[in-house]
């Protein structure tokens, strides 16, 4: 059974920055595939604009190859590109040039939703939204998405956050996260929140510890010279990682709705204790063979920036005091695999004889690639011999349980411009929460800057540096396995 699709309103969506890599390759391939599910009315426009000389039908060409590489869907037959296409024009513009602003406006109409999609470098952002409010292009149903990074440290965020709020309401700002629109993100409010089974065992009495691991294989390759001016911490933790532990930590809202939630999950940023250099390990990726490392990668011999990054997090709040959360993140490890695992303590005392290879129960959300849900639990090893007992998994791979109904499920870039349309904020980060995340980073940053010490190296295709082992082994605690 494939989930019922509701066509949202009539809307115009600029996308800025129309022909980049991004509209490439999610965007415009992800607003097909909501056509296709039968989410976008005809009455949709979608309106291309970069520096690029093409026209509406140039552009149009441009979407279908587009179309042809990034979707895989047996449900968008060849008929349904035609009809997408039909929906886009194009108009050629310069940012910092009045003329093309102006030609702009034409495309849109007054009598429906508008939204913009700032699909460019973040250094755009503010002149973007300036010459919005100057040209008269929006309206109070006009709303704006950003992409990451928003800023790079506190003063940055909140020169940003200043430059859009000038111009527009905080309700018309969408700051995306694309974690967040992924469909296992979303589910593990439904488990803790929707299940009066795990609720009650949410917290340091009954919690050991929780990880969080989001970790990649590939190297910086490509985009070397950006990710060798932000890193792990910027480019991850500061925002994807944040996020996920923000959901996972936070108190119950008091309804589902955007304020409510993003409330909840600044209560939690703000209780974030300092992090010490002894509870933090930083690293670099080596390399295997000539042009193979980080430093080549980054095409900076002297670079002291870490492509790897764990950390021990402490919160300091009645529901999580005395339960570490451990946090990693890093390129070129031995797979991707993204993570969240809460490991629940023993029971207080064992009835039972003998030594068993106990691991202990644990739940454990997986984000992708294998989009699913595992609770480990202990039961008695099958046959005669006395009570010996194992771990097993009882395990919901979404894939497996819903069949088609997850197979078309919309990805994460699909979800929150859906959501953009419906003026939904609740996937998307708040200015406070955002400048509440920078305030936390910005001393461990400051920190490491002043030490001056190099990360430490570790093997392409491993787990990462042997020091990160250390921030569990001294806790008498292990990292769980990263594998594909």
């Amino acid at each position: 059974m494939v989930a019922q699709t509701i066509p949202v309103d009539p809307f115009d969506l600029v996308i800025l920055g129309g022909t980049g890599d991004l509209a490439r390759r999610k965007i415009l391939p992800g607003l097909f595939r909501r056509m296709c599910a039968g989410q976008l009315p005809p009455e949709a426009r979608i309106i291309g604009a970069s520096r690029s000389g093409l026209s509406t039908d140039e552009f149009r060409e441009f979407v279908r190859k587009a179309i042809g590489e990034f979707v895989k869907d047996s449900r968008c037959e060849s008929e349904g590109v035609e009809r997408f296409l039909s929906l886009l024009e194009y108009e050629q513009l310069d940012i910092f040039a009045d003329d093309g602003w102006k030609r702009l406006k034409k495309h849109l109409r007054k009598d429906v939703i508008s939204a913009f999609y700032f699909s460019v470098g973040p250094g755009l952002f503010g002149e973007i939204a300036r010459k919005l409010t100057k040209h008269k292009l929006t309206n109070d149903n006009s709303r704006i998405v950003v992409e990451k990074p928003f800023g790079r440290d506190l003063s940055s965020a909140e020169a940003l956050n200043k430059e859009l709020t000038s111009c527009f309401e905080e309700h018309q700002i969408y700051r995306i996260d694309h974690y967040l629109g992924k469909e296992t993100v979303q589910n593990l409010m439904a488990i803790r929140f929707g299940n009066a089974l795990f609720e009650p065992l949410w917290n340091a009495q009954h919690v050991d510890h929780v990880q969080i691991t989001v970790a990649e294989d590939l190297g910086v390759d490509g985009r070397g010279a950006y990710y060798n001016k932000s890193g792990a911490m910027r480019d991850m933790v500061q925002n994807h990682l944040m996020q996920l532990l923000c959901l996972t930590a936070m108190e119950p809202p008091a309804k589902y709705g955007a304020d409510a939630v993003r409330d909840e999950k600044l209560k939690i940023i703000r209780a974030l204790e300092p992090v010490p250099p002894s509870d933090y390990v930083r690293g670099q990726y080596s390399g295997e063979g000539a042009g193979d490392s980080y430093l080549d990668h980054a095409q900076d011999p002297d670079s002291r920036t870490e492509s790897y990054i764990a950390m021990r997090v402490n919160i300091a709040n009645w529901r999580w005091a005395g339960t570490p959360f451990y946090l990693r993140t890093g390129k070129r490890l031995r797979a991707r695999m993204s993570e969240i695992a809460v490991v629940f303590k023993d029971p207080p005392h064992s009835i039972f004889e003998g030594d068993f290879n106990r691991k202990g129960n644990a739940l454990i959300i997986r984000l992708q690639p294998d989009e699913g849900i595992t609770l480990r639990v202990t039961i008695k090893d099958p046959g005669p011999g006395g009570m010996r007992l194992t771990e097993v998994p009882l395990d919901m791979t979404f894939s497996e349980a819903l069949g088609d109904q997850f197979a078309f499920l919309p990805d994460a870039y699909e979800r929150l411009i859906m959501d953009v349309i419906r003026g939904n904020q609740t996937l998307f980060m708040r200015g406070d929460e955002v400048e509440a995340a920078w305030r936390w980073v910005d001393p461990i940053i400051k920190g490491w800057q002043e030490s001056g010490k190099q990360p430490l190296p570790y093997d392409p295709s491993s787990s990462g540096p042997d020091d990160a082992l250390m921030l569990l082994h001294r806790d008498g605690r292990r990292w769980r396995e990263i594998k594909s």
